[in-house]
Order: C-alpha cells, then sequence, then structure tokens
C-alpha cells in the first residue's frame, strides 16, 4: 500500500514538475515574443522619428533657401529700383541744366554742334532748322554760317542751312527737316538723351555704383 501511494506520489510530483516546465517554457517564449515585438516597436519609431527629422530638415532647408531667394529678389528689386530712381533724377538735372544754358554766352557753340550732327544724320542737300522759341532768337546767319563750315570739315560736303517757317518747338533742341519735306533728323534734348540712353546709363552706373549694369 505504501508503494502504491508512493507511486502516485511521485507520477503526481513529475506531472507537476513538468507543468511548470512547461509553464516556464510558455513564460519565456512570450517574454521573447514580447522582447522581440518591443525591440521591433522601439526600432520602427527610431525609424519613423528619423525619417521625420530628415523630412523637416529637408522643408526647413527648402524654406531656408525660398526665403534667401525671395530676399535676393526683393533686393535686387529694390537696388534697380534705386539704380532707375537715380538715373532718372540725373537726366533731369541734365535736363534742366541744359535749359538753362540757354542764353548764355556758350549755348550757340552748344546749337552749332547739334545742327552739324543733325545735318550729317540728315544727310540732304539743304535743311531747314526749327528749334524752341528761345533757341530759334539765337539762330542767326553767322551761327549757321558756322555751322555749315563745320559740317563741311567733317564730312567735306556743303549743305544750305535755313530757319524754318515753321511754329518753334515745344521743347529744347532742334529738328533738321530736308527741303524736299520728306525726312527730318530729330535732334532735340529729349530724343538725344533717348538715342544716347544706353551710354548714358553706362556712365552713370560706372560713376554712382562701379559698374556698368543697365538692367
Amino acid at each position: 500500500m505504501d508503494s502504491v501511494e508512493k507511486g502516485k506520489a511521485a507520477l503526481i510530483s513529475g506531472i507537476e514538475t513538468d507543468a511548470r516546465a512547461e509553464v516556464e517554457k510558455i513564460i519565456a517564449e512570450a517574454e521573447k515574443k514580447a522582447a522581440e515585438k518591443r525591440q521591433y516597436a522601439e526600432k520602427k519609431i527610431e525609424s519613423i522619428l528619423n525619417e521625420a527629422r530628415q523630412k523637416a530638415a529637408e522643408q526647413a532647408e527648402a524654406a531656408k533657401r525660398k526665403i534667401l531667394s525671395g530676399a535676393e529678389l526683393e533686393a535686387k528689386r529694390r537696388s534697380m529700383h534705386l539704380r532707375d530712381a537715380a538715373v532718372h533724377d540725373i537726366l533731369d538735372l541734365a535736363e534742366k541744366k541744359l535749359n538753362g544754358m540757354i542764353g548764355s554766352a556758350d549755348y550757340g557753340s552748344v546749337l552749332v554742334g547739334w545742327i552739324t550732327e543733325a545735318a550729317i544724320g540728315l544727310d540732304a542737300e539743304s535743311a531747314q532748322i526749327n528749334a524752341s522759341e528761345k533757341e530759334r532768337a539765337l539762330i542767326n546767319d553767322q551761327l549757321l554760317s558756322e555751322a555749315a563750315d563745320r559740317i563741311h570739315a567733317q564730312t567735306g560736303k556743303r549743305i544750305k542751312l535755313t530757319l524754318s517757317d515753321a511754329q518753334p518747338l515745344k521743347s529744347q533742341g532742334v529738328v533738321l527737316t530736308a527741303a524736299d519735306g520728306r525726312t527730318a533728323f530729330n535732334n532735340q534734348v529729349k530724343t538725344r538723351m533717348l538715342r544716347k540712353q544706353r551710354e548714358i546709363r553706362t556712365v552713370i552706373y560706372n560713376a554712382l555704383f562701379g559698374d556698368s549694369r543697365k538692367d
């Protein structure tokens, strides 16, 4: 009887031992899987965070480039505005200074130069000269003769110059019209400035800004 009881007790003890071992095995496997899942989750989180950091850095860099590009464009726009304003003011002052020279002792030679330039550009045998009312008062036979002599000296051609009977010009400078009335050369101050605008701007930019940019 005792041996039977002992056998039962040994069997139960063995079952309990096997059961505990199985439980411990299951628990160990569960803990292992849990640890693996935690490790995977941590790596996934780190990967997501790294990707987010990279995207944030790229977006920040793109935003930085956009801001810098915008700032550069704005600086260029303001610089161009300041340059254009400076050129406009200087041209306006030059025009006013030229207008203020009318009636001065040296203005006759200025008119001779403009008439000569226009006559050479017109390239006609005879031409009529028109100018503003104040300037017309200065255009006499002596001035016309001087202009004709200068034209001959520069081109070897003789041209007949006369004062036009047309209404005086409203702005400063001269306009020469061929005798047939078909062609004319406008050498008024505003037209001269437009014609030589590129050269004038180059000189102004070099003087004020140290370069020859015009745009």
